[in-house]
């Protein structure tokens, strides 16, 4: 019986498997294993095809492009328990019916709003003995209906965002992991994937990074650095390899800076959420910002050590301890924290605007295009990215530049060690507003090399990794 090979050609063109294996006596076991496989969205053939071809794909173990009875069973006993993970997840009375006001609540968690009309659309198209409540057998005979809104889970697989994208500053809200992904350990293959991928990105674009950092500490309305003659200042100074000063602690920082984060924004979440499994914008945005303001706090010296390297002079110090040492013997351990206030004040605009971006235009992406499918694609997400991760950045960048002079103050001989407000009044007073965005060019013109970058390393991770393919 384990010989049976399941993939074989069908006489009739117009007749799927399961109706050629009803007619022909196949086992009333594997019959009802079958039916809860096999959904077809429309009765044209050719649906069929794309459906039977991702079943064997997904189940072929051995890829000989068959799928046995044995692997058949397999595939549909995973198929099963997803199935019972979304249902259990939507079924929050816990009465082993799903109502609409249910699926509006997940929908809303993850930040889709809909009407009441539009989910009550929803159930009757799953409602088969007109009850208005969707149970188990009329779930799992009926799995691909609507999979914009009946796949809880797909959305959160799909749209990651903090884990995906690295533009240099680790100040987005963590992404939520499913149910599934968290008792498989998929969610730290996720991390380390995107640790790896950040690695990667922040290495690619250090250049225009440093360059930054020297723009906002040294730029002036006297001193109208620009981004070639800043290059060429750097290059003349230290040669190409001085591009990449500071990139070795900005590396660093990224692993203890991420599981900081992550851990302390699921205790947060539990804290908040009480028994709800996925929490609302709102608590996100603030569960976020707690754990960014955590982690953060336990980091910062290497934030410090970052911008100290990125704007040291050939010579100057010989490595990252060389610097920790210098710094700690000169001007104590006071030193490590400095800008402290105005990085952690940073956090809320960054972390609630991209947030409320991100989510806005993938909330627009479900409603135009949803229905259709749960993945977006790649430019799709780099877009969202991109826009949201900008705008993030656009909010809180005169903070993030009082926050790097002040770590840089005592390498500038003969500069006052000014407070945050000091520093403000300071620079509108001599340079204006627009002094406060020195440095932006740069640092927009490195977020779409660093979002594609990243986009990229993570998805060959991932799948190095065991991570399915999304």
């Amino acid at each position: 019986m384990l010989g049976l090979c399941l993939y074989v050609p069908v006489p009739n063109s117009d007749a799927t498997e399961f109706e050629y294996f009803e007619s022909n006596g196949l086992p009333s076991e594997l019959k009802s294993l079958f039916k809860l496989s096999v959904f077809l969205p429309s009765q044209e053939f050719s649906t069929y095809r794309k459906w039977r071809k991702k079943a064997v794909k997904s189940a072929d173990k051995d890829l000989d492009g068959q799928m046995v009875f044995e692997e058949f069973v397999n595939y549909l006993q995973d198929h099963e328990k997803d199935l019972k993970l979304v249902f259990k997840s939507l079924d929050r009375r816990r009465a082993g019916k799903i109502y609409s006001k249910e699926i509006m609540e997940s929908l809303q968690d993850l930040g889709v709003h809909i009407s009441r009309q539009h989910a009550e659309k929803i159930l009757q198209s799953m409602d088969k003995n007109g009850t208005m409540t969707i149970d188990w057998n009329e779930w799992s005979n009926d799995p691909l209906l609507q999979p914009k809104e009946n796949n809880i889970p797909e959305i959160t697989l799909y749209w990651k965002h903090s884990t995906l994208f690295d533009v240099g500053e680790n100040l987005m809200v963590p992404d939520d992991f499913t149910t599934e992904e968290k008792l498989t350990g998929m969610w730290w293959r996720h991390l380390v994937a995107g640790g790896g991928a950040g690695a990667v990105s922040r290495t690619f674009t250090a250049p225009l990074d440093r360059l930054k950092v020297l723009m906002q500490v040294h730029g002036s309305s006297s001193n109208n650095m620009c981004i070639m003659s800043g290059l060429t200042q750097m290059i003349k100074e230290g040669g190409m390899r001085s591009l990449w000063r500071g990139n070795g602690m900005n590396i660093v920082k990224i692993a203890p800076e991420t599981a900081l984060k992550f851990m302390a924004y699921e205790q947060i979440k539990r804290l908040i959420g009480s028994d709800k499994e996925t929490l609302g914008i709102l608590e996100r945005f603030v569960a976020g910002s707690m754990a960014g303001v955590i982690a953060q706090s336990t980091i910062y010296p290497m934030e410090v050590l970052k911008t100290r390297l990125a704007l040291r002079k050939t010579g100057q110090y010989s490595g990252i301890s060389d610097c920790a040492k210098k710094i700690f013997r000169r001007e104590g351990l006071g030193a490590f924290y400095k800008g402290f206030i105005p990085n952690m004040m940073g956090i809320i605009p960054y972390a609630g605007i991209d947030l409320a971006v991100y989510e806005t235009l993938k909330n627009s992406w479900l409603e135009k295009c949803g229905t259709k499918s749960t993945d977006p694609g790649v430019l799709v997400l780099l877009g969202c990215g991109t826009v949201s991760s900008s705008c993030g950045q656009l909010a809180s960048y005169p903070l993030a530049l009082v926050r790097t002079r002040m770590q840089a103050q005592a390498m500038m001989e003969g500069s006052p060690q000014m407070t945050m407000s000091g520093l403000f009044k300071q620079i509108i007073q001599t340079e204006g507003a627009t002094g406060l965005y020195r440095g932006l060019a740069p640092n927009f013109l490195k977020v779409i090399p660093a979002v594609s970058i990243s986009y990229v390393v993570y998805e060959n991770l991932k799948m190095s990794l065991g991570v399915k393919s999304r």
